[in-house]
């Protein structure tokens, strides 16, 4: 009878016990942030964000204290974006971004609305230029699909949040474009920032 109880108690208190666990979205727009700005520059970026900071409430603590666990909360976050891999595909990106500016001033290139590049137009562009614009592009979708990859593996995440960590840092090309660049919206037409 006692085992009998020790185990249906036992049962009752671990199903008390909530774990957060998710995808720690401000953590990863934050590093987001700090990449586009780090590989492009400061280009006007508005205030910074302050993410909520996880704990646990005071009954929690209550619970905790007497014995009984009622939540388990995960630590705020940090997310790893220092690794070499990442560093290096960073390093490209910034390499690449003064001759992509140039293009993207013009109009020739856009940010879409998953945050790659695109070419618009090659309106008053010489054959060389052409090539030279389409290779940059391609070059650099390459370089920020490889990244948000990267990321993830660096964070053991699995490969379904790519396309999380993909929006989030459309979402910082965007914001931090200059102003006159071309930025497609969500319904696909393309407008002047």
């Amino acid at each position: 009878m006692n085992r009998k109880f020790s185990l249906l108690l036992g049962f009752f208190l671990s199903a008390c016990v909530t774990v957060n666990i998710y995808f720690p979205a401000a953590a990863v727009q934050r590093a987001a942030d700090q990449i586009v700005e780090e590989t492009w520059g400061e280009q006007g970026k508005g205030g910074s964000k302050e993410a909520p900071k996880s704990g646990s409430s005071a009954a929690g603590r209550t619970y905790a204290f007497m014995g009984l666990a009622r939540e388990a909360f995960a630590q705020e976050a940090d997310i790893n974006v220092f690794n070499p891999a990442i560093r290096a595909l960073k390093d490209s990106i910034k390499a690449r971004s003064e001759s992509l500016k140039l293009y993207m001033d013009k109009g020739n290139v856009g940010i879409n609305r998953d945050g790659l590049l695109t070419v618009r137009t090659t309106e008053g562009l010489n054959l060389k230029e052409r090539a030279e614009v389409q290779q940059l592009v391609e070059a650099e979708n390459r370089d920020r699909e490889a990244l948000y990859a990267e990321i993830a593996r660096a964070n053991n995440f699995s490969k379904e949040k790519v396309a999380d960590i993909k929006k989030l840092f459309a979402k910082s090309w965007i914001e931090q474009a200059r102003s006159g660049w071309w930025i497609q919206d969500a319904q696909g037409n393309w407008k002047q920032k």
